[in-house]
């Protein structure tokens, strides 16, 4: 095949071939590692729509309290049977992965309260809604809360040992976030938090277990439910959206914790009776039937651009041979034009809006400027192909997503082409 014409239509440089298909024939076992546990996640899938007898009725919307809308509670059943859990809410109305978390939070602490974060400070956008940074109107601080944090050990790892030292009696929840966040780390595993559920119930059974699942979901085989967790939340225009979803977010964990989220979100007496789903079940399911192939296409992605930049000399997080529990693939360039160029030549490989130019800008909910290049089909989707990173040192871009492995390849070339234009490699 001659690839010219798609060559030089995106100005790529074709001396990096060689260079991208060494690094793919070098990631063939991991490729398949990825397959088996797709997989898996895809028969998952497929038995909760099974199980719950999902059927064309339950795409029809329904209007008003949505008394009558049974796709709403039919996705509900699905999502509390994949992900292992007692109950879900998921709905349109949670705006946000951010919202979704915050949610949470929102109804389980109260006055006096105190959370304590056992993977250190979380997300950017998580640290203006807890409070410890920006002192936004109706933060939790301000609402009485006692936040505390334990920094991560010597090695980026969750430092287990001092565990026992933060949780006390007096602690109503343990937040642990899965995904790197805009860290120097890499995301942790299912079993790396199943230790730390451990000797978090260990030193206080009655310790609410949260898990910010943002990004993680269907990496590996088990979700943190399965391993001890009581509750977990994420986006679904995230790694759950497959691309199609058009918005929402979901929570799934022990009943009476749902409870509680479902009368924060609406009110008490109302809780999971009413609220629409707006015609979006369709776009709920289908996207959650891709996702496990989707989620696969955007670790190859990550993968791949892991093997080349980091045979180019550049720091990665995380490393080729890491364990992956997330779909983001971090390269530290120690210099901000790096960084913009980087999401510039993604946003130049986009689907949508490959037209515009993304600039580092203030955005709501984070403390430095922030560059995002996110091209696709729905807006803010970072389960597409996708990079961000606040402008920051040490300079690090944050790539995600991928609907496909090619499209992902693509945009590494773009990628390469552009930082050969301007002397970085």
């Amino acid at each position: 095949m001659n690839f010219n014409d798609i060559y030089n239509h995106y100005n790529i440089d074709p001396a990096f071939d060689d260079l991208i298909k060494n690094a793919e024939n070098n990631l063939g076992n991991d490729f398949d590692k990825l397959e088996e546990i797709s997989e898996f996640n895809q028969l998952k899938v497929l038995k909760a729509f099974n199980k719950n007898n999902l059927n064309t009725q339950d795409f029809i919307s329904a209007t008003g309290y949505g008394y009558a809308d049974t796709g709403r509670e039919k996705v509900e059943k699905i999502f509390a049977d994949v992900f292992k859990s007692e109950d879900a809410l998921v709905r349109p109305s949670i705006v946000a992965g951010t919202h979704a978390l915050s949610l949470v939070l929102f109804s389980l602490l109260n006055h006096g309260d105190k959370m304590v974060a056992v993977t250190d400070d979380p997300y950017d956008t998580m640290q203006q809604v807890i409070g410890i940074v920006g002192n936004k109107k109706g933060n939790l601080l301000s609402k009485g809360v006692v936040y505390d944090k334990l920094s991560l050990d010597n090695d980026n790892k969750i430092d287990y040992k001092n565990i026992a030292k933060i949780i006390d009696k007096d602690t109503k929840l343990a937040l642990i976030q899965r995904s790197t966040g805009y860290t120097l780390r890499r995301a942790f595993t299912i079993d790396e938090i199943k230790r730390a559920v451990y000797e978090i119930k260990k030193t206080n059974p009655n310790t609410i277990v949260f898990v910010d699942n943002c990004y993680g979901e269907f990496t590996e085989d088990k979700e943190p439910i399965e391993v001890g967790a009581d509750i977990v939340a994420g986006s679904l225009i995230k790694n759950l959206g497959g691309g199609i979803a058009i918005t929402g977010g979901y929570i799934c964990g022990k009943a009476d914790l749902i409870e509680y989220c479902a009368n924060t979100l609406t009110a008490p007496g109302i809780g999971k009776d009413e609220g629409l789903s707006f015609g979006t079940t369709r776009h709920v399911l289908q996207g959650l039937y891709f996702a496990p192939h989707i989620i696969k296409e955007a670790i190859k992605v990550g993968l791949l651009f892991g093997k080349v930049f980091d045979k180019l000399g550049y720091d990665v997080i995380p490393k080729v041979d890491d364990p992956r529990s997330d779909i983001v693939q971090s390269i530290i360039f120690k210099d901000p034009d790096k960084v913009i160029t980087f999401c510039k030549a993604i946003q130049e490989a986009a689907t949508v809006d490959s037209n515009l130019v993304p600039e580092p800008f203030p955005m709501p909910g984070y403390e430095d400027p922030v560059i995002m290049a996110s091209g696709g089909f729905v807006e803010g989707a970072t389960s597409e192909l996708s990079a961000d990173g606040p402008l920051r040192e040490p300079y690090v871009a944050y790539l995600q997503g991928g609907l496909n492995y090619y499209h992902g390849k693509h945009a590494l070339k773009c990628v390469l082409s552009n930082f050969k234009k301007l002397g970085y490699i």
